[in-house]
């Protein structure tokens, strides 16, 4: 939709790869929907959820058997991003590294974007 010819909205570390290809595999969806949505302290959150379909306006990033599909009010906020995937004694999960954050909270919860619009 708002995307590069020739270059990926997002891009995946190699254990980000293997997670989300995981999920699809002990899921059975169709890849792992990313979105962002009002909320938290620094205004807004990233959202995953295992997705049975690609919409039809969803950004389809693949990357060596991982599937991430973007949704539509996210994709101008997730450009440049890099997904990686951390495993720790105390948290698992995925990790963000977006250039279009302005900052974060001190949780790691929530984000502000750089000139966000004040409807999403």
């Amino acid at each position: 939709m708002f995307g590069i010819p020739g270059k990926a909205a997002v891009t995946l570390s190699p254990r980000a790869v293997a997670q989300v290809a995981r999920l699809m595999a002990d899921k059975g969806g169709a890849g792992l929907r990313l979105g962002v949505k009002k909320g938290g302290c620094a205004g807004m959150e990233y959202t995953l959820e295992v997705a049975e379909v690609a919409g039809p306006m969803d950004e389809v990033v693949e990357q060596d058997g991982a599937r991430v599909l973007i949704a539509p009010m996210a994709q101008m906020f997730l450009f440049g991003t890099e997904i990686d995937y951390a495993e720790g004694l105390i948290e698992s999960g995925f990790r963000f590294n977006n250039p279009n954050v302005a900052e974060a909270c001190g949780c790691g919860e929530s984000i502000r974007f750089k000139d966000a619009p004040d409807a999403v």
